[in-house]
């Protein structure tokens, strides 16, 4: 498991002919938070403004160096993918986190993924509870209630989250500071 973070400022390159075409600026999810979409590239114009990204679909490896993509193809632009749906990293970053009552529990910091790209928790960057939550500075993905996108705060299980952590797939001790 890794912070969507540690992919930002990662080199890219082909597998077809090594080529080097860019670097992570930012990261792509879903709406609904349950995968990591994309590859922010930056962007390029200045009347026409263009996103340039890489879709999950095209990484074949996500490295501890670099980040290996099939071939040049792979680098597109936003007018030309329906990014509508997509969130960036960046803009989630900071939404708070309370619970169905309303008590402010934490802020969000980064995302916690796979090695699929799935995303498995959240990182915490402020707690403002003590417990098991603030041990772990991280909770579950199955553990949000509401993603936050209407009202900008995210909503979670506080009785779920304090009874499971974050946990690796191979079982060792919980995520801890992000």
């Amino acid at each position: 498991m890794r912070l969507g973070k540690d992919l930002i400022g990662k080199p890219i390159y082909t597998i077809s002919d090594g080529r080097h075409i860019g670097k992570v600026k930012d990261i792509y999810l879903d709406r609904n938070l349950y995968w990591m979409t994309g590859l922010h590239l930056g962007r390029e114009g200045i009347i026409r403004r263009k996103d340039n990204l890489i879709s999950r679909e095209q990484v074949v490896v996500f490295g501890v160096d670099a980040i290996l993509v099939r071939d040049s193809e792979a680098v597109t632009d936003s007018k030309a993918v329906d990014i509508t749906d997509w969130l960036r990293l960046a803009d989630l970053e900071g939404r708070g986190i309370d619970t169905p009552g309303g008590t402010k529990l934490a802020v969000l910091g980064d995302v916690i993924l796979d090695t699929e790209g799935r995303i498995t928790g959240f990182s915490l960057a402020k707690v403002t509870v003590e417990g098991p939550i603030a041990q772990n500075r991280a909770i579950g993905r199955e553990v949000v209630i509401d993603n936050g996108h209407e009202d900008g705060v995210m909503t979670i299980d506080l009785v779920k989250a304090e009874q499971q952590g974050v946990r690796p797939e191979n079982g060792e001790e919980p995520i801890a500071k992000a």
